[in-house]
C-alpha cells in the first residue's frame, strides 16, 4: 500500500511540475525585420499621408493557458521614414518629434483583452516625447504558429489606435494638419 502511496504521490509530483511547465508564460524577442510602426494623417483634406518607423525593438509575453500576455515595444524616432529626406528631417524637429531630445516612443502594456484563443485588444502606456498616454491597440490580426525559417514558436500580429498628436506637444499646424493619428503597428516576434 505504502509503494502504491508513493507512486500516486510521485505521478501527482510531475503531473503538477508537468502542468505548471506547459502553462508557463513564454517571453518572444520582436523580429526587428518584419516589425513596423507606420502613422497616417490627414494632411490638409487633400490626402492621407501614410509613413513608418523603420527601427523597433521589444518583448512579448505569451501564455497560450492561462490566456495573458504583456507587450513592451520602443520605436527610434530617428527611423522616420516619410518617403523624403527632406521631410524626414523636418518631421524630427522640435515642433513634431524633437528625436534630439526624444530619441524613442516607447509602448508597455497594462492589460491584454482576450477573445476565445487570441488576444482582441492591448490596454497600455504610449510614451511620446517624454508624455505617457493610455491607449488601447484593437487587435486586427493574431497568428501563432512555428515560424517556417527559424523553426522555432513566433507569434505575427496587426494592431492599431488613434492618438491626437496635440496631447503629445507635436501639434504644429493642427487642425489644418490632421490632430488625429492613428498608428498601425506589424509585428512579428520569435521565442527567445
Amino acid at each position: 500500500m505504502k509503494q502504491v502511496t508513493r507512486l500516486f504521490a510521485a505521478s501527482s509530483l510531475a503531473f503538477a511540475f508537468a502542468t505548471s511547465a506547459f502553462a508557463a508564460p513564454e517571453t518572444y524577442g520582436v523580429e526587428p525585420n518584419h516589425t513596423y510602426a507606420n502613422f497616417s494623417y490627414s494632411h490638409m483634406g487633400l490626402s492621407t499621408q501614410i509613413s513608418k518607423f523603420s527601427k523597433t525593438s521589444g518583448t512579448v509575453v505569451y501564455d497560450k493557458a492561462t490566456k495573458t500576455g504583456s507587450v513592451d515595444v520602443t520605436i527610434d524616432m530617428k527611423s522616420v521614414d516619410t518617403g523624403s529626406t527632406l521631410f524626414n528631417g523636418h518631421i524630427q524637429g522640435a515642433d513634431f518629434l524633437d528625436t534630439e531630445k526624444f530619441p524613442t516612443a516607447t509602448f508597455k502594456s497594462t492589460k491584454v483583452v482576450f477573445e476565445g484563443d487570441k488576444p482582441a485588444t492591448i490596454e497600455g502606456n504610449l510614451t511620446i516625447k517624454g508624455i505617457t498616454k493610455p491607449v488601447t491597440l484593437k487587435v486586427t490580426h493574431f497568428n501563432n504558429m512555428e515560424h517556417p525559417m527559424a523553426k522555432k514558436d513566433a507569434i505575427g500580429a496587426n494592431a492599431s489606435t488613434q492618438i491626437k498628436r496635440t496631447e503629445f506637444n507635436a501639434g504644429k499646424y493642427a487642425p489644418l494638419v490632421g490632430d488625429d493619428v492613428t498608428i498601425t503597428i506589424s509585428l512579428e516576434a520569435i521565442k527567445q
